[in-house]
C-alpha cells in the first residue's frame, strides 16, 4: 500500500525531528502500587504498569483500555475494527469523549469515515507498553478534544533487557508471532518489535481471515541538554467481520448465535507514523507525522433500504496527520510556597484526501452517498499552575484556548440519489476557552482528598459543520456546532495504606450542551438533546502477600437527557453498573497467573427505557511458568463459556425473506466469543 509514500514519510520525518526534537517521558516500571499522594489532581486518575499488563489475559488489543477503572471495551464486528468503549454513562462508540494518545501522538481520529473520535488500538503491540496513565473528567489543562469522560496516555518502552521470541497458537486457527530485540550503541538505547497475527474466528458462515502485522522501531538517546527519542510505527491489517445479528434470525432458526447475515463485510486498514520526543527539566517538545487508511464494509439493516441489492455500505478514510506539542515548565519558591507554572502549545493538521460513504454489494461499489476532501486544523494553548501552599493544601488551576478551522470540499457533485452536494462544500471555524481547577488537601501520610471542576469539549465532524443539503433527499439541513462544551465536577478521596492497600472513592457529575454527531452510516447529522451524567467510582488494590494481589473496581453511572420529551429521557447504551475484579499471583518458583472477572450491567436501548439489554459476565484466566530462559503460558478466555452478549442495539432492519416494504424493530446483538484456549511459549536470549 503506497510504499513510496511511506518511505517519503519516514525520510521527511527524520529531517524534521533532527531540527525539532521533542518530549520524552521518563519511564519507570510502576503501576497500581505507586503512591500518588501529593501528585494526583483527582481521585480518579492513576497509573498502570508493565507488570500488570503482562499478567492480564487479552482477547483483543483494545482491551488494554479496560485497565482504566470503569471502562468496558466490547466488539460488535470483526477483530480488525476498533473496539466499542463504555465509560461514565457514555456509549463512547469507538472513542468520542475519551482522548487517547501514545508517545505524544493522538489516536482519536476526527472527521473519520466510520465515526467521530474513532480509536483503533490494533497498531499497538501490548508487550512494548511501559506504562499507561489515565485521567477521568475534564479537569486537566493539557487535555483538549474528546476530554469529557477522560483521557489515557500510553508510553512505549525504551528498550528490553534481553531479546525475546514469543509464539502463540489457539483454537479457530489463532496464531501470533512476536520478536522483541533491544541493543545499546554508545549512550543510545534501541528497540525493534515485530508482531504478526492470524485468526479465523469461531463464527459460522464467515472466516475472519485476520491478517495483522505490526512494527515498532525506537531509538532513544541521552544528550547533554536532555533526552531524545525517535520512533517509527507500522501497521497493516485485513479482516472479514461477523457483524451484529438480529435476534429474530436466531429464534427463527435462520442462523445460530455465531452466524452472519452478510458474509462479505469486513475491512482493511493501515497506519504508519514517525514521531520524535525531546525533553529536559524545563522544556518539552514533540512532533509527528501519521499516514492512515481505512476501508470498512458493513451491513446493519440487510435489505431495508435496497430490497434487491442489499444495504451494504463502504466507509473510506485516507489521510495524513501532521502535528506537534511544546511546553515550558517553571518552578519557583516564594515565601516557602512551591509553585509550578506550565505553558503549553499543541497543533494538529488532518489532511484528508477522502472521507467517503458508498453503497456496495459484496464490496463492489454501486454508487456514492458522500465523498469529501477535508482540511482540519487545530491550535491549543494552555496554562496550568500547581501550588503547594503548605504541607497539606495544594491547588491546581488551569486555562485552555482551542481554535479549529474546517474546510470541506465535495468530490462527487451528484451522488447516487441524484442530489447535488456542492452546497456541502464550505469553510468554518470556531474557538473555545476552558477553565479548570482542583483543590487537594492531604489529611495525613495515608489519605488525600480532592475537589475538581472543569470545562471540556469534543469537536464534531467537519462534514456536519459545513452541511447544507441532506445527501439522501436533498432537503435543507442545519449545520451543527463545531465544538460542543462539557462541564464536570468531582470530589473524592484516595488512600495509600501500609504499602499494601491503594484505594480511592470518587463522586462525579458531567453535563453536555448537546450530543451533536455526524452520523457516518447515513451521511447526515443528528442533533440530540443536552444531557447530564453522574456517578460513583470505587477502586481497591490490595497486595495480600508478596506473591498475591487482589484488585476490585466498581463504577455506577446514571445518564439522562436533561430536558423531558415524549420519546423519553434515557440515553441509549448508557451502562449503569460495571464491576471488574482480579486475583493475581507471581511466585518465586516460576509460576504466575491471573483470574479476572468483568460484569457489564444492563443498559437502555431506546429512549423510553422499554427495551433493555441484559447484563453480562465474563471470566478470563491465565496461568504460566518461567524456567530459565523459557516462559510458557495458557490463556482460557471466556472461562465459563458464557453465551452472554458482547453488545446489543435496538433498531429497524429487514431480512431477505421478510415482506416487501416491512421494517422490523429488533434487538441486534454480537455474542461473546465461545471459550477458547491459547497457548504460548517464549524464549529470552539472556
Amino acid at each position: 500500500m503506497k510504499n513510496k509514500r511511506y518511505i517519503a514519510l519516514f525520510v521527511l520525518s527524520a529531517q524534521v525531528y533532527a531540527n525539532e526534537p521533542t518530549e520524552i517521558e521518563t519511564i519507570v516500571v510502576d503501576g497500581r502500587s505507586i503512591n500518588l499522594l501529593g501528585q494526583a489532581t483527582s481521585a480518579s486518575e492513576g497509573v498502570v504498569g508493565q507488570q500488570e499488563l503482562i499478567l492480564r489475559p487479552l482477547l483483543r488489543t483494545g482491551e488494554i483500555l479496560e485497565m482504566v477503572p470503569g471502562m468496558v471495551a466490547t466488539q460488535h464486528s470483526g477483530t480488525g475494527k476498533a473496539n466499542q468503549y463504555f465509560l461514565r454513562g457514555f456509549n463512547l462508540d469507538h472513542g468520542t469523549d475519551f482522548s487517547t494518545h501514545i508517545d505524544g501522538m493522538p489516536i482519536n481520529m476526527r472527521t473519520h469515515g466510520h465515526g467521530q473520535g474513532y480509536t483503533d488500538l490494533n497498531f499497538i503491540i501490548p508487550e512494548t507498553i511501559s506504562k499507561m496513565t489515565y485521567k477521568k473528567g475534564s479537569y486537566y489543562a493539557e487535555v483538549g478534544d474528546f476530554s469529557g469522560a477522560g483521557a489515557a496516555h500510553i508510553y512505549s518502552m525504551r528498550s528490553v533487557t534481553s531479546d525475546k521470541v514469543d509464539l502463540s497458537i489457539g483454537e479457530d486457527n489463532y496464531s501470533r508471532a512476536l520478536v522483541l530485540s533491544g541493543f545499546d550503541i554508545g549512550n543510545s538505547q534501541n528497540l525493534i518489535a515485530v508482531e504478526h497475527n492470524r485468526y479465523q474466528g469461531p463464527w459460522t458462515g464467515i472466516d475472519e481471515d485476520l491478517n495483522r502485522t505490526n512494527l515498532l522501531l525506537k531509538h532513544t538517546r541521552d544528550l547533554s541538554d536532555g533526552a531524545l527519542s525517535i520512533s517509527f510505527m507500522g501497521y497493516d491489517n485485513t479482516w472479514n467481520s461477523a457483524d451484529q445479528i438480529p435476534a429474530r434470525a436466531v429464534s427463527q432458526g435462520l442462523i445460530d448465535e455465531l452466524g452472519v447475515i452478510d458474509d462479505t463485510v469486513g475491512g482493511e486498514s493501515s497506519r504508519y507514523s514517525v514521531n520524535a520526543v525531546w525533553a529536559n527539566e524545563a522544556w518539552q517538545f514533540s512532533a509527528y507525522i501519521i499516514d492512515y487508511q481505512m476501508n470498512l464494509w458493513s451491513n446493519f439493516t440487510y435489505f431495508l433500504e435496497d430490497e434487491n441489492r442489499g444495504d451494504q455500505f463502504e466507509q473510506v478514510d485516507d489521510r495524513t496527520i501532521y502535528g506537534g506539542q511544546a511546553s515550558y515548565q517553571l518552578t519557583s519558591n516564594l515565601n516557602s510556597v512551591d509553585t509550578t507554572n506550565k505553558f503549553g502549545l499543541e497543533y494538529r493538521f488532518d489532511d484528508i484526501d477522502e472521507v467517503g460513504l458508498y453503497q456496495t454489494r459484496a464490496r463492489t461499489r454501486l454508487g456514492s452517498t458522500r465523498s469529501d476532501a477535508v482540511e482540519e486544523s487545530s491550535l491549543g494553548l494552555y496554562w496550568q499552575n500547581d501550588t503547594h501552599w503548605n504541607n497539606n493544601l495544594r491547588t491546581v488551576l488551569g486555562a485552555r484556548y482551542d481554535y479549529y478551522d474546517f474546510k470541506v470540499t465535495n468530490q462527487v457533485n451528484r451522488n447516487r440519489y441524484g442530489v447535488d452536494l456542492n452546497a456541502n462544500s464550505g469553510r468554518s471555524h470556531d474557538d473555545l476557552f476552558s477553565l479548570k481547577g482542583s483543590l487537594i488537601y492531604t489529611l495525613d501520610n495515608d489519605w488525600e482528598t480532592y475537589a475538581s471542576a472543569g470545562q471540556g469539549f469534543h469537536s464534531n465532524d467537519a462534514r456536519g459543520v459545513t452541511i447544507n443539503i441532506d445527501p439522501v433527499d436533498g432537503s435543507e439541513v442545519d449545520a451543527v456546532d463545531p465544538l460542543v462544551r462539557s462541564f464536570g465536577y468531582e470530589t473524592g478521596i484516595r488512600g495509600f495504606i501500609s504499602d499494601s492497600l491503594n484505594t480511592s472513592l470518587s463522586l462525579w457529575y458531567l453535563e453536555l450542551e448537546s450530543e451533536l454527531l455526524f452520523v457516518g452510516d447515513a451521511g447526515n447529522t443528528e442533533v440530540s438533546r443536552a444531557s447530564e451524567r453522574k456517578g460513583v467510582e470505587l477502586t481497591a488494590y490490595y497486595q495480600i502477600a508478596e506473591q498475591w494481589s487482589l484488585d476490585l473496581e466498581y463504577a455506577y453511572s446514571d445518564a439522562k437527557f436533561s430536558d423531558k420529551a415524549p420519546e423519553g429521557n434515557e440515553i441509549p447504551g448508557a451502562v449503569k453498573n460495571v464491576v471488574q475484579a482480579g486475583l493475581n499471583g507471581d511466585f518465586d518458583n516460576g509460576w504466575f497467573g491471573s483470574l479476572r472477572m468483568r460484569y457489564f450491567g444492563s443498559r437502555p436501548l431506546v429512549e423510553d427505557g422499554s427495551v433493555e439489554s441484559d447484563g453480562s459476565m465474563l471470566w478470563n484466566f491465565r496461568a504460566g511458568y518461567r524456567h530459565q530462559n523459557w516462559t510458557f503460558k495458557a490463556d482460557i478466555l471466556n472461562l465459563t463459556n458464557s453465551n452472554d452478549h458482547d453488545i446489543d442495539y435496538f433498531y429497524e432492519s429487514r431480512l431477505d425473506n421478510e415482506p416487501t416494504g416491512e421494517a422490523t424493530e429488533d434487538v441486534h446483538f454480537h455474542p461473546f466469543e465461545p471459550r477458547t484456549v491459547r497457548l504460548s511459549v517464549s524464549y529470552d536470549f539472556k
